[in-house]
């Protein structure tokens, strides 16, 4: 008979990490009555503590692990459904149904550098430095800070090297105009619902990332309470990650997020504008007057 153990938190971290290991290296992916067995565990108490380490069950980890083999064949191989076969999928359907959460568009398109993507973007000064806007007929796809026009434009096409990207500039385009509605209600201190997005990652940076635009405005949590939240609370370290791998600033508040002994870790835009940011929304939370965006300038 199948051991049981009640608590999953006392299952051991190497019978977990051999599971991991597993589901990332082995094709077919094994079942899970299978992994289970191996460890000594029932599918239920594997499955509960399999999500509790890694923050996703053990079917959903080795779809995310899937999708990630397939971002990285589809450049070489001859063919999309070749790229899904060696990536461990049934068949093309299944990852067309998936595909917008976890590619960010279609496998074809990803295949081709995302080739006849359009992008439309603009920047505005702010008081964290320049902001680059950036989003496709979908939704936003780019929000970055950076202190110089051209050098934010140039990182937007490394972003998206097949994309067409033009400048808009004169406020009225339908596609940025929500989001820069949203930007400039995020610098004036008020909240506003968020516009569609159009980015890519794994399920578990989603559920990260939809986190992250929960902690109310001027407070912030610990890497390891984020985890604790979506019910991971031993994998701070990917929530870390997963933070990291967030391009849209202000909108997905990343900022947020601190280390456990008040030491503001990482940002991608810098910790002083990290420190910056916070400063400004507790004082907007705390009734100071807001801060104003400036109008848009243009490199061009």
């Amino acid at each position: 008979m199948t051991a049981r153990i009640p608590n999953p938190s006392a299952i051991p971290d190497d019978a977990l990490e051999h599971v991991r290991r597993a589901l990332e290296t082995e094709e077919p992916t094994p079942p899970l009555a299978t992994l289970a067995a191996a460890v000594g565990l029932s599918r239920a108490h594997l499955a509960r503590a399999y999500r509790r380490r890694y923050g996703l069950p053990p079917a959903a980890y080795a779809r995310a692990q899937r999708f990630r083999r397939l971002r990285a064949g589809l450049a070489q191989a001859d063919s999309v459904s070749a790229a899904v076969a060696a990536a461990g999928f049934g068949s093309d359907s299944r990852v067309y149904e998936r595909s917008d959460a976890l590619l960010g568009m279609s496998p074809a398109r990803w295949r081709q550098g995302g080739a006849g993507v359009a992008i439309r973007y603009t920047t505005l000064e702010s008081p964290f430095g320049r902001v680059l806007v950036a989003a496709t007929a979908r939704g936003l796809c780019a929000v970055e800070i950076g202190d110089d026009d051209d050098a934010l434009s140039a990182a937007l096409r490394i972003a998206f090297p097949q994309a067409a990207l033009s400048r808009e500039d004169d406020g009225r385009d339908t596609w940025l105009a929500p989001a820069l509605a949203r930007i400039a209600a995020e610098l004036a201190g008020s909240e506003t619902p968020a516009p569609p997005i159009d980015v890519t990652g794994t399920a578990f940076q989603w559920r990260v990332w939809q986190a992250l635009t929960r902690i109310p405005r001027g407070t912030t949590v610990s890497y390891a309470e984020l985890a604790t939240s979506i019910g991971a609370p031993n994998a701070a370290r990917a929530v870390g990650s997963a933070c990291g791998s967030n391009r849209l600033a202000l909108v997905v508040p990343c900022h947020r997020v601190i280390r456990e002994d008040g030491g503001l870790g990482g940002w991608r835009w810098g910790l002083e504008r990290k420190r910056a940011v916070l400063d400004a929304e507790r004082a907007t939370a705390s009734g100071t007057p807001a801060i104003r965006p400036t109008r848009a300038r243009s490199s061009r």
